[in-house]
């Protein structure tokens, strides 16, 4: 494959291949349908997610910025620092990922409950989706106005997202959402704010706090949706690994992890270069566009042996970078390996025999991937 020809349907529908080609050129490529570096080497990934200085979040051009606004997502330095800190202690207090941790649990049996009398259901809308927006909803207590409106919300500003990726324009449906969500915020800040929005609205804005919390929006939805419909999708076309973790349920964990590095739901993440450097090897210019492939450096075979295949001994799996490294490293990667980990769970406990439906497709998706349609059948009880 000659990546001059790499289109942005390739990059949509099979990545990997794509990537795999730019890997051979070398640990950073330029890629003319992005019209910028991408990097697919783990070890230059994690060079420039740490490197906030050189590589940097903070230019206009950053999509989610664009929609959002300033955000510990859109802001690097003492900017970033000042958005991020007031969520920081509830992310890392475990008596609090305890009590949502087994709220999921029961969430995500219940919803399995709720579908298994039917025998088939698109297990992504009708799972990973509400138990991620519901457990949004519930952490933030956003209800009213309720997963469903977040679903919906959050909906229109990945579709925007992924546009403008793609160089294309952003649509009115995600300022509109973005209005809606606002809303919804400050009026639970009146009322009853939760743990993680009182220490923010101690020291920051209220559309700062909006902002903010939208991020946590975005990630808490798109990416627990997307890891927990990946999961499924890898363990349905994995019967021999299906039947190891349903025989033993230790596995679990190990094939969630496997599922995240294989499949990340936020396949790429966004730098721009402050001034001219030197990349493994490469001369990059300042103001050049570097996209971090955490794909590609999931699949790095240099790091990953067998790197295609799904792996659930995989002795390395834990050194992938799903969750980003550096000051931007994922703010709720305990939380999203929980929620992944109940998910997997109900699905092995409340549905016998389940396999793919002929309807089923893989994961798609330019930014973020997951299946569009996670088709399943079992046989009811």
């Amino acid at each position: 494959m000659i990546l001059a020809d790499v289109t942005l349907n390739d990059l949509t529908l099979d990545p990997h291949t794509a990537l795999a080609a730019a890997r051979a050129v070398g640990p950073i490529a330029w890629l003319p349908a992005l019209n910028g570096w991408v990097v697919t080497s783990r070890s230059a990934a994690v060079h420039v997610m740490r490197d906030a200085k050189r590589f940097t979040v903070d230019d206009p051009r950053f999509t989610t910025g664009q929609i959002l606004g300033p955000s510990m997502l859109s802001t690097d330095g003492p900017a970033h620092t000042r958005h991020r800190a007031p969520f920081n202690g509830w992310f890392s207090d475990r008596a609090e990922l305890q009590r949502l941790t087994d709220w999921m649990t029961d969430r995500a049996r219940g919803i399995v409950a709720e579908l298994e009398p039917h025998s088939r259901a698109e297990l992504r809308s009708a799972f990973a989706a509400p138990l991620a927006a519901e457990t949004v909803a519930h952490a933030l207590r956003l209800d009213p106005p309720g997963a469903d409106a977040l679903l919906e919300w959050y909906g229109a500003i990945v579709d925007s997202v992924q546009r403008l990726t793609a160089g294309l324009d952003a649509r009115d449906a995600a300022m509109l959402a973005y209005r809606d969500l606002a809303a919804a915020i400050e009026a639970t800040a009146r009322s009853d704010p939760p743990a993680p929005l009182v220490t923010a609205f101690a020291a920051l804005s209220t559309a700062e706090v909006v902002a903010n919390a939208a991020v946590i929006l975005f990630g808490g939805i798109e990416t627990s949706e997307g890891a927990t419909a990946n999961a499924i999708w890898h363990l349905l076309t994995n019967p021999d690994v299906l039947a190891a973790v349903r025989a033993n349920r230790s596995l679990v964990a190990a094939a969630a992890e496997e599922s995240l590095r294989l499949e990340p739901a936020a396949a790429t993440i966004d730098r721009y270069a402050t001034t001219d450097v030197e990349l493994s090897g490469v001369p990059i210019r300042a103001g050049d566009y570097v996209v971090v492939s955490l794909a590609g450096a999931n699949r790095d075979p240099t790091v990953f042996a067998d790197p295609d295949r799904f792996d659930i001994a995989r002795p390395n799996v834990r050194t992938h970078t799903t969750f980003a490294l550096g000051p931007h490293a994922c703010l709720g990667i305990h939380l999203a390996r929980a929620q992944t980990i109940a998910a997997i769970e109900a699905v092995l406990d409340g549905f016998d025999r389940i396999e793919l439906g002929i309807d089923a497709d893989g994961p798609l998706g330019l930014v973020f991937r997951k299946p569009a349609c996670l088709d399943a059948t079992w046989t009811p009880r």
